[in-house]
């Protein structure tokens, strides 16, 4: 995020966890990411665990449904610039957003 700052690039950090998403909010995040739900979740979370996460995990609707309802299983920071998106870990991922 420092590199953005010094680089003078308007970004947003997606703070889920103190204001989840909705289902479609996630899908819509996916598509900045260019990403399905599956590819940025936390399966080693315990909400992941705990709420059997696993059994529906190919199915994008269920799951962008679940991480919604548990915010703690979504990989994070997540930083967006316009359209595109991506995982703030590791850090040399940020450099993406200024390729675009």
């Amino acid at each position: 995020m420092k590199l953005l700052n010094q680089k003078n690039v308007d970004f947003d950090v997606v703070e889920y966890l103190k204001d989840p998403l909705t289902k479609d909010e996630i899908l819509i995040l996916a598509k900045k990411l260019g990403k399905r739900p599956k590819d940025f979740i936390r399966t080693s979370e315990k909400d992941f665990k705990d709420n059997n996460v696993e059994s529906f995990i190919n199915n994008d609707q269920a799951l962008a449904n679940a991480m919604g309802e548990l915010p703690k299983i979504i990989e994070r920071p997540i930083l967006v610039v316009g359209e595109n998106a991506v995982i703030g870990r590791p850090p040399e991922n940020i450099l993406i957003l200024l390729d675009k």
